[in-house]
């Protein structure tokens, strides 16, 4: 066992680890600053109570600025539905697709709690718990969750698809979300996200009808997943290369690159596997883990 080559395995180690906790508290801060001015908009001041406008508005600049914190450190996620969506539709591993759904869960409980501590008692109530409104039965809940996260996942992926464009996606995801909100706040006060609905719920203890802020999004996320990865815009992974992804055995951007010019280099890099040290097998155990390929 070399030295030099312990050292950097312990680097790339390093690395790894850094990279990892940079993208979840990514995830976490974002989640917690949407939850926060979210739900901070929906609260019932008795001097100025919030319309539905006032509302949308403020989650559209809530979710543009969490976008734009974190897009560039862990692709802005901030909602376990996209996260689910990217997981199908095999841009993210497994292990790192639970990782930032439970940051994400932290940072929105988090983020709920917070609101909660600095809002006056008789302003609280149940902090903007998501419930079913105006005689809307459990199936139309649902089925409204579904297709408003649908729309917006499906708006999440063509404005972070860089075969689409290299821009900002701040602004459109941010529009996505006012137009759920515009129409989903009559029906179940617009989820859209577990993670919003979770926060306040944890913090204040309600769980009706909790279920239907899982199952609608998540529902939705996975048809739009499919929708825009296999019939819109479908890519080339073979089912191997997919599984890879999922279990995290490689990086989605190998994947994408790989060209039939890598032949020739594969009796280099196949000489090069003899001589594998032990710390840089550690190394690669230690990437298996934290799924970060």
């Amino acid at each position: 066992m070399e030295p030099g080559l312990c050292s950097r395995a312990y680097l790339l180690v390093g690395g790894l680890w850094t990279a990892i906790s940079k993208a979840l508290f990514a995830e976490f801060l974002a989640t917690g600053l949407y939850v926060f001015f979210g739900v901070g908009s929906v609260l019932p001041w008795p001097v100025a109570l919030p319309s539905v406008l006032q509302i949308a508005i403020t989650f559209n600049l809530a979710t543009a600025t969490a976008v734009q914190i974190s897009w560039k450190t862990s692709g802005a996620h901030a909602n376990p539905a996209v996260t689910l969506a990217y997981l199908v539709g095999s841009h993210i591993s497994l292990p790192r697709a639970m990782a930032y759904i439970a940051a994400q869960l932290a940072g929105a409980t988090a983020g709920a709690a917070l609101l909660y501590g600095v809002t006056p008692g008789g302003i609280r109530e149940t902090l903007g718990v998501n419930v079913v409104h105006n005689s809307t039965s459990t199936g139309q809940a649902v089925a409204v969750e579904l297709v408003l996260t649908l729309q917006l996942v499906l708006c999440v992926f063509a404005s972070m698809d860089g075969r689409q464009t290299l821009a900002s996606p701040a602004a459109m995801i941010g529009t996505s979300v006012a137009l759920g909100h515009l129409i989903g706040i009559y029906f179940t006060g617009c989820s859209m996200n577990p993670a919003r609905s979770f926060g306040p719920a944890v913090i204040v203890g309600k769980f009706t009808v909790h279920w239907i802020f899982w199952v609608g999004p998540l529902t939705g996320a996975v048809l739009a997943s499919l929708i825009y990865n296999f019939i819109l815009f479908p890519d080339t992974k073979t089912v191997a290369q997919r599984l890879a992804i999922l279990v995290g055995t490689t990086k989605v951007e190998k994947v994408v690159d790989l060209e039939p010019q890598k032949k020739e280099s594969q009796t280099n890099s196949e000489d090069t596997e003899c001589l594998t040290s032990p710390c840089e097998e550690a190394v690669r155990s230690f990437s298996f883990t934290l799924g970060l390929c």
